[in-house]
């Protein structure tokens, strides 16, 4: 299957009030258009303002990602929104505990692995380890490419936040 050029992934950050149903409502404006969510986190950012920013990983041709945008813009309580990937230059990292099952060589060259990935070990048995590893989400999937033939097992993976760089904000 080819991929079509004109899609595009979208990093948007979404700052809102922080009250029941609102992550619903914006999960619900995706799933009534048939729009695809990658990646969704939220959680209260301002203390005392009562908001919460939600990040959401998308993909659509630059026609759609702006009708997500407005759609966005259009709930209340929604205050701002902000396609990160377009506006400048911006941060985005995910975790993951990814857990990794093998025993000899196979067991030996995932923690070689691991260490080439900076991924840190926080349990380990005889027969397993189980990995923390923060970055880019193209660094994690690699690193769970090359983890699949050496016993890969499960993952749990946080999802992405994101940030604008320098003093721009949302």
């Amino acid at each position: 299957m080819a991929i079509d050029p004109t899609l595009r992934s979208a990093t948007i950050s979404v700052l809102v009030e922080n009250e029941p149903g609102i992550l619903a409502r914006v999960v619900g404006l995706f799933s009534g258009r048939g729009y695809n969510i990658d990646s969704l986190t939220v959680a209260p950012v301002e203390d005392g303002r009562n908001r919460s920013r939600i990040n959401i990983v998308t993909s659509g041709t630059d026609m759609i990602i702006q009708q997500i945008k407005a759609q966005l813009d259009r709930l209340v309580p929604v205050h701002r929104v902000s396609d990160l990937s377009m506006e400048g230059p911006h941060i985005a990292r995910e975790m993951a505990l990814i857990k990794v099952i093998g025993t000899g060589d196979k067991r030996v060259e995932a923690l070689r692995l691991a260490e080439a990935f900076r991924a840190r070990v926080v349990d380990a048995t005889t027969e397993s380890f189980i990995f923390e590893m923060t970055g880019a989400t193209d660094k994690l999937d690699a690193f769970l490419d090359l983890m699949r033939p050496l016993g890969l097992a499960e993952v749990s993976r946080t999802g992405v936040a994101a940030i604008a760089r320098g003093t721009r904000i949302i």
